[in-house]
């Protein structure tokens, strides 16, 4: 029987140790992995306790962190530096969880100089060198079509370039000009159907800023690639080519482990 892996997340000399069944049990819920080939499922199931090791989490408003839910918030958190490696995520050490959704406190300084302070709902927040804000939702409760670990983290590989302007530390073969060229048409080609009121497929979010645009096509990149590569094909291969990894062009039932 797996001891708490809440009570491992210090800096301990060997992983805890997860049975087939719990591994089964929670990648069941992130039915996108199946698109991973068996040596990659291995891969990631390492990494994603390595990061439990590396990192403090911390529950949020009473939230009492279970087995379960730091394995699935690690596993979707590492996917995106499956093959950019756990350093990426270097320079800060805290994931907080809450219980569904959560408010924010925000001060805002119109042109006229009047400060603003409003309640800001979200999902998830990262900070630059700071934590991770995650919503958890238990089940089915969630919000749909929306993966916040991924869309997070993503934010995450982001700030590693520095802030969150939708373009983050390229892979070596990576041309800046042709990642620029794809985000940067396809960003103005969606805030244009947002604008007209077109159904986009994609969530809307991705038009608040290129921040927004990279973090939302990194999800639908992960959990639905072919809506991604038939509408924006140059974001979809620049995605490829950064996460080193084309899930679009395998099936759903890819691997099995």
């Amino acid at each position: 029987m797996l001891k708490m892996l809440r009570s491992l997340l210090g800096l301990r000399p060997a992983p805890p140790e997860v049975c087939s069944d719990q591994w089964a049990r929670v990648e069941a819920r992130l039915p996108f992995l199946a698109r991973l080939t068996a040596d990659e499922r291995e891969r990631l199931r390492t990494m994603a306790l390595e990061f439990l090791q590396r990192k403090e989490f911390h529950g949020a408003q009473g939230l009492a962190l279970k087995d379960d839910m730091l394995l699935s918030i690690a596993l979707q958190a590492c996917l995106p530096v499956l093959n950019i490696g756990l350093q990426a995520y270097d320079g800060w050490v805290g994931v907080i969880i809450y219980p569904g959704d959560f408010v924010i406190p925000r001060q805002e300084v119109d042109e006229a100089g009047i400060l603003h302070e409003y309640d800001d709902e979200v999902l998830g927040e990262a900070w630059e060198g700071g934590p991770v804000l995650l919503s958890w939702f238990e089940e089915d409760d969630g919000p749909q079509g929306v993966n916040v670990v991924i869309h997070e983290f993503a934010h995450k590989l982001d700030m590693e370039n520095g802030g969150v302007d939708g373009l983050p530390r390229l892979r070596p073969g990576m041309a800046r000009k042709a990642w620029a060229s794809a985000f940067a048409s396809a960003y103005d080609a969606f805030c244009a159907e947002v604008e007209r009121g077109v159904d986009t497929a994609i969530d809307p979010y991705a038009a608040e800023d290129p921040g927004e645009f990279f973090a939302v096509a990194s999800e639908v990149f992960f959990e639905a690639p072919e809506v991604l590569r038939d509408r924006f094909p140059q974001v979809h291969s620049q995605l490829a080519l950064l996460y080193g990894l084309d899930p679009a062009a395998r099936t759903l039932d890819h691997a099995r482990p």
